[in-house]
């Protein structure tokens, strides 16, 4: 099968502000729930992420949950990770995915099995997410393996990675996306930024070598939907919650901490649509994809192209 355009290679291409979301299989073998969310999201971005047992947690398998997506005509983007594949079934999910038509892949090393509900599971680990980012380069540019074997014919896809702007050293971080650039990376999405000025020094630098020009980067965001999960996030390395933010959500009632962390992200992606070579953003709503359409909306950056007339699940 030769895959169809990808709509988000289209995007980074013309230069439009980009739209992409999480889109979180289910734990259990339950097709309609991958559905229902993936038609909450048509509307409103160019492709969605199936991530790929995210957190180290067992759920359904990215693969499956991509070729549902599609069924719904949402374009996936299938996530890849080196925690529970050597190279040999990398390079085999890789060739499965282009032979159904995923147009888009994002590669990355994967969480540590000690932090999800397998810890007693041996991790791989045989590439890491640079090595993955090059296999899969040279798998769709020079069509062969590692194995030097070639591929008839050789897959095609739109290649992706992620970065965290906010992770230590800072000095280095522009240099590591450019690492990424260098072994295959066209687009990456981010770490939530709920702090715009560190995100825009890194932006900044990445500009001034030159790289938001080779790579589209997407901003992450996503609402805080609750005083529990943004303690929760505090804990987590490389997420920066500005002071400000901290303090919007702690002066409301709890009951109001959803709404309130929406009307954040919608003005986070304002702001974010100032910052020059800024390619998008990547709207990070786990298990809640219904919140989309309205953060969506309230950052004015209206359905997509591709909408149904009349038709949305709201």
């Amino acid at each position: 099968m030769i895959p169809a355009g990808s709509r988000l290679r289209d995007a980074l291409r013309e230069h439009r502000f980009a739209v992409t979301a999480e889109l979180s299989p289910p734990r259990g073998a339950d097709a309609e729930a991958i559905r229902k969310a993936a038609r909450e999201l048509h509307d409103w971005v160019d492709a969605a992420n199936v991530t790929d047992n995210q957190g180290a947690m067992v759920r359904l398998a990215s693969w499956a949950g991509s070729v549902i997506a599609l069924a719904e005509d949402v374009e996936p983007v299938m996530q890849l990770q080196c925690r529970d594949r050597n190279r040999m079934a990398l390079q085999s999910d890789l060739l499965g995915a282009a032979a159904l038509g995923i147009t888009n892949v994002l590669l990355l090393t994967g969480d540590h099995q000690k932090f999800g509900d397998h810890p007693e599971a041996r991790g791989v680990f045989d590439l890491d997410s640079v090595q993955l980012l090059w296999m899969a380069r040279t798998m769709r540019d020079s069509g062969k393996l590692l194995s030097g074997k070639t591929l008839k014919p050789p897959p095609v896809w739109l290649i992706g990675g992620v970065e965290n702007p906010f992770a230590p050293p800072l000095a280095f971080r522009a240099e590591r996306l450019g690492k990424k650039i260098a072994a295959g990376a066209e687009f990456v999405q981010t770490q939530y930024v709920f702090d715009v000025t560190r995100f825009k020094a890194w932006m900044q630098a990445s500009r001034e070598l030159g790289l938001t020009q080779r790579c589209g980067v997407l901003a992450g965001v996503g609402p805080i939907r609750s005083l529990r999960a943004l303690e929760r996030m505090q804990q987590i390395p490389g997420i920066v919650i500005a002071p400000a933010v901290e303090q919007r959500l702690r002066g409301v009632p709890e009951d109001r901490v959803l709404a309130e962390s929406i009307t954040i992200c919608a003005e986070i992606i304002t702001e974010l649509r100032e910052i020059p070579d800024l390619a998008g953003v990547h709207v990070m709503a786990f298990g809640a994809e219904h919140l989309v359409p309205e953060i969506v909306e309230r950052a004015g950056l209206g359905r997509r192209a591709h909408a149904r007339v009349n038709e949305h699940v709201g």
